[in-house]
């Protein structure tokens, strides 16, 4: 959106155009599609509330490839970024941190995954290597200007508050450990997995092995490309379908149609490629088995009860407390090298999944609550009666569109 389309229902003299007057005016920041899944769990706390208005803006980011398709799919009210960064807000929310500073709003920062969980970049001072922290709750992300740019912190662990305490200690008063929203609309969601399942085309006597992969070299589809492919040509159709769970930044970096274009052979033969704009939830539900990486999604899978496959994960990439870490350190490798269907018999061990979930979340079941509240606050509202609603998570759907 260009200056052109500035929106005047905004700004000094909007409420001359809008049929509701008074409201609270809350902006939602999209860096990516992921970012703009995540904040999806918390923009139905407030939007439904006749005393605020919700608009959405999109602030530039180097995976920001696909987000402009999300605001316009889900009908928001979106104003350009130029526009956003010069009117004022009684609250914003984000999934990640490029141009918060320039934001005139109390700002409530989310976690776009399964908490903080990745280690930030090796680094020296004075010729010595730099203890390396946890990406997003450094002072680089939360602090300039001397000033703490986000009013609230969510985070989903106690185990986050003890990092961010030591990696940016002023930051610390600002935290608010809330849970987890996603982990707890798919548990909110097991209900749905025969209807997810219909949705996906899978038969009742199939089971739905779906392959999961984060973005980078070092991820699932960097480092062995071929899996999919391979899952397909060994396992009889008869009894199984295979889906592939990409992270949009995959879809992003290397666009829409050539990962379909590499993807062509195994799609004939059967793979399902999900669609970057499916909520993966859905597919995670409808699954029997899950080869992923140190991904979110194998993480919220196992913390599911679903049986993991794991392929190399890089832990020296990965915060040791965090779940991904975890359920890498602990789930069953995937041997490529030998048939894969024998792996594919073994279930989680009793407590397996409440292990998982015990650091996916310190707040199990309650996150929309605490956060519904920590919102009303910023917004300097009452809150509404009655706790908040949990809507179960949408069915998905499959591989649409045509190479």
């Amino acid at each position: 959106m260009s200056e052109s389309e500035w929106l005047s229902v905004l700004g000094i003299d909007g409420e001359r155009w809008v049929t509701r007057t008074g409201c609270r005016k809350v902006l939602v920041a999209v860096h990516t599609l992921v970012a703009g899944q995540r904040l999806l769990d918390v923009t139905g706390l407030v939007e439904s509330d006749r005393r605020v208005q919700v608009c959405y803006t999109r602030p530039p980011d180097v995976f920001r490839h696909g987000a402009d398709g999300f605001v316009r799919s889900i009908g928001a009210l979106e104003i350009p970024w130029q526009q956003a960064v010069r009117e004022r807000f009684d609250l914003a929310l984000a999934a990640a941190y490029g141009g918060l500073p320039l934001l005139h709003a109390p700002i409530m920062v989310l976690p776009h995954g399964a908490g903080y969980a990745k280690r930030t970049p090796r680094a020296e001072a004075a010729g010595r290597l730099v203890e390396r922290g946890v990406y997003g709750l450094g002072a680089e992300h939360l602090i300039r200007d001397g000033r703490v740019v986000p009013a609230s912190i969510v985070l989903s662990h106690e185990d986050q508050r003890e990092r961010l305490a030591r990696q940016c200690p002023r930051a610390a008063e600002f935290a608010l450990v809330a849970g987890d929203p996603c982990h707890d609309r798919l548990r909110a969601s097991a209900g749905r997995r025969a209807a997810c399942r219909e949705a996906l085309g899978v038969r009742g006597d199939q089971r739905l092995v779906v392959v999961a992969s984060t973005w980078g070299p070092r991820s699932l589809f960097g480092e062995h490309p071929d899996l999919p492919g391979e899952l397909v040509r060994q396992l009889d159709p008869r009894r199984y379908r295979v889906a592939a769970l990409f992270h949009p930044a995959v879809w992003g970096a290397h666009g829409r149609r050539q990962l379909r274009a590499w993807l062509r052979g195994e799609r004939s033969a059967g793979l399902l490629l999900v669609e970057p704009e499916v909520d993966w939830r859905g597919v995670v539900l409808a699954a029997d088995h899950v080869v992923g990486d140190h991904g979110s999604v194998t993480a919220y899978a196992a913390a599911a009860g679903k049986p993991v496959l794991h392929t190399d994960p890089p832990l020296d990439e990965l915060d040791p407390a965090s779940a991904q870490a975890f359920v890498a350190e602990r789930a069953p490798r995937l041997r490529p090298a030998e048939p894969i269907e024998p792996q594919l018999t073994g279930t989680p061990p009793d407590g397996w999944a409440e292990a998982v979930a015990s650091r996916v979340t310190s707040r199990p079941g309650r996150a929309h609550a605490l956060l519904r509240k920590e919102m009303y606050r910023l917004l300097d509202l009452p809150e509404p009666p009655g706790p908040p609603v949990l809507d179960p998570v949408p069915l998905p759907g499959g591989d649409r569109h045509a190479v």
